[in-house]
């Protein structure tokens, strides 16, 4: 055990072990080790009854500053709090509780600054303090108390000042010399004289130092020495860092290991960074999501070597676990404007050995009127809907970054203002530039039947759809931060065979941004765009036309009714704009509400041209967050409603609402 080394008036200690106690102004005590940072702990429950078989106690805390942080530092490091719901079977071992408490106490209030700190534990009115235990007189006093009443105890904490920084020095460890602001800014180690001289904050700076200089391709930075020093008689602490930046490296080799029934050729593909790339650990970072990408795969571990190889790169090892292969699942969602839905789904992630994905989906949905009740108007089978997907990926081909991707889809849709019949094919090349930018061209097929108030459409059409995606968001169901952008455009011309010529682009795009580090509070906001040109509205298929309105569109209003409307029923229109703004409120780790607005509606021309009212509705989401992906409540007013429109509508599903 390293010892104390006195320094008149001023004592060295180490982080994070620190040696001895000094209370100003008081003797010596013999040497005790204590963790300078406590332990994080929860709050005790309240003790149960007494017995002849445990002794519980009743636990007050007393702070002289009064202070309700330190209160809680004192509850988060104390076992007498931790523990309370679970009595020790006898006195002997509630004092024992007690003594252990005491410089487990003394460390916390010094981690938060306070230096000179005292603590006194009274077990059944015996005073118990670190330089005088008295173990045998509590555990007399408190014997009296079995299966008779709870032992009282109280923790008496006089903090004394708050010790400031005076001295702050970050030295090279190679050199003994302070960095240069160049070398190291400022704004990275952040802490200054004058600051509270908390142990968590240095701990932090140190951190932040090291994060710093790895960030400037040096894997090995490291905080070599840690040189803190009290001074009692001026209440403050100087500090000396000694930091060791490391050598620059570049990343070396990547190995892949773990995954036995993947082709690693697959891995590869998902992997940007060639050998040679400055290292960094936002381009591990990156590495991570990109592979995780692999829906074969559960979960990606990258461990860095241990030395830089002959050319100073720095090797890596990609760390695989496997998902089962086989997954079926199962979805239910209503809505009292949209009516109910479930669907059901089965997929092969691995199908050939090379992360193939089968996927294998359908659904059912009702159409029901405001309120959710049946339209009666017509009978159950006219206003049942379904759909049946197959959808088959093949990732890597050759080992290349190009994705092939087939999908086959035969659908009934029934709306408000239409209903639809038909079968479409596609498919098409993925190319991935990155984890979050890939493009996508390819061939469609679809053969169908509209029908609305406009009429009958029977139609075919062959196109070249087009798309890109760019998503740097960091979770798909629950983003905090990032944008994600989904646009295509698809030519259905007249020379391929499409009875309907036209062009259809639209496109998304939302934005996520975290306020607090802890991403309790995070706004988020969404915009859609849509435009059909070639043909008159009247010509095109009702269920290629754009809509308003609904779940993921415009909360609050009917399912695809808000637009242009003929006779009171709607028919669509050839553009399309919408948006939404929420602001997502964790209120506990599982509870959160979210406020939002929506707005947006379709247009009759093939841009908005505004003759259209610009439908808005407010409302209030109430979130369960569950390891799977938020539970979503939404309850929806329109704020401008129309003729027919409800006067709210409640939402539940799985995910946020973008």
């Amino acid at each position: 055990m390293p010892q104390l080394r006195w320094l008149s008036n001023k004592r060295r200690v180490a982080f994070p072990v620190l040696v001895g106690v000094l209370l100003s102004g008081l003797p010596i005590a013999p040497a005790v080790a204590l963790d300078l940072f406590g332990w994080l702990r929860g709050g005790g429950d309240a003790p149960p009854p007494p017995s002849p078989q445990a002794l519980p106690y009743s636990l007050d805390i007393v702070v002289g500053a009064d202070s309700k942080d330190l209160k809680q530092v004192l509850k988060d490091a104390s076992t007498l709090q931790s523990l309370q719901s679970d009595p020790p079977p006898d006195a002997a071992a509630l004092a024992s509780r007690a003594q252990a408490d005491l410089p487990r106490l003394i460390d916390a209030l010094w981690g938060a600054g306070y230096y000179n700190a005292r603590i006194t534990i009274n077990v059944a009115g015996v005073p118990m303090m670190l330089q005088a235990p008295r173990t045998d007189a509590a555990t007399r006093a408190a014997s009296g108390y079995l299966a008779r009443a709870l032992v009282p105890i109280q923790i008496i904490a006089d903090p004394g000042p708050q010790f400031a920084l005076r001295d702050v020095a970050v030295l090279d460890a190679r050199t003994g010399r302070p960095f240069s602001p160049g070398e190291l800014p400022p704004r990275v180690v952040q802490i200054k004289p004058g600051d509270p001289a908390r142990s968590a904050d240095i701990v932090a700076a140190e951190a932040r130092i090291v994060d710093y200089f790895r960030s400037q391709s040096r894997p090995f930075a490291k905080v070599r020495r840690q040189d803190p020093v009290v001074v009692h008689p001026a209440q403050v602490m100087d500090v000396s860092l000694a930091v060791d930046p490391g050598p620059r490296a570049g990343i070396g080799a990547i190995s892949i290991q773990g995954a036995e029934n993947v082709d690693p050729a697959v891995v590869r593909s998902f992997i940007y960074t060639e050998p040679g790339d400055p290292y960094s650990p936002a381009e591990l970072a990156s590495m991570r999501k990109s592979i995780s990408q692999i829906e074969a795969l559960s979960s990606v571990r990258i461990r860095e070597g241990e030395a830089l190889d002959a050319y100073g790169n720095l090797p890596l090892f990609v760390e695989l676990t496997e998902r089962p292969q086989r997954v079926i699942g199962a979805s239910v969602q209503y809505s009292t404007t949209d009516g109910p839905a479930v669907r059901a789904y089965w997929a092969h992630r691995n199908l050939f050995g090379g992360a193939e994905r089968l996927r294998l989906e359908g659904s059912i949905f009702y159409l029901t009127e405001d309120g959710g009740q049946p339209d009666r108007s017509q009978d159950f089978w006219d206003n049942l809907g379904g759909r049946f997907r197959a959808s088959f990926l093949k990732p890597a081909l050759w080992g290349t970054r190009n994705d092939w991707l087939v999908d086959g889809l035969v659908e009934r849709d029934r709306t408000e203002g239409y209903t639809s019949r038909l079968v479409n094919a596609s498919t098409g090349i993925r190319h991935r530039f990155s984890e979050s930018f890939s493009i996508q061209g390819g061939i469609e097929y679809e053969k169908g039947q509209t029908t609305d108030i406009l009429g009958q459409i029977d139609y075919t059409l062959v196109g070249l759809p087009v798309s890109l995606s760019y998503d740097s968001t960091d979770n798909p169901l629950n983003p905090s931060q990032g944008i994600r952008v989904i646009a295509s455009v698809a030519p259905y011309p007249e020379f391929l065979g499409s009875s309907v010529p036209i062009t259809i682009a639209k496109g998304t795009a939302s934005a996520y941004y975290a306020l607090d580090e802890e991403a309790r509070y995070i706004l988020a906001g969404r915009i859609g765009l849509g435009s059909i040109v070639g043909a008159d509205l009247d010509e095109i298929p009702a269920n290629r036309r754009f809509y308003a309105g609904g779940g993921g569109s415009v909360r609050g209003y009917r399912y695809r009714t808000l637009g242009p409307t003929f006779l009171g029923e709607p028919i669509g229109g050839r553009s399309l704009l919408e948006g939404s703004l929420e602001a997502r409120i964790k209120i506990t780790n599982t509870i959160g509400i979210v406020p939002f607005v929506d707005a947006g509606t379709a247009f009759e021309s093939s841009f908005p041209d505004f003759d259209e009212t610009i439908r808005v509705a407010a409302g209030l989401g109430l979130r369960y967050y569950t390891a799977i992906g938020p539970i979503r409540l939404d309850v929806a007013i329109p704020v401008n409603p129309g003729p027919g429109d409800p006067s709210y509508a409640i939402y539940v599903g799985i995910g946020q609402a973008f």
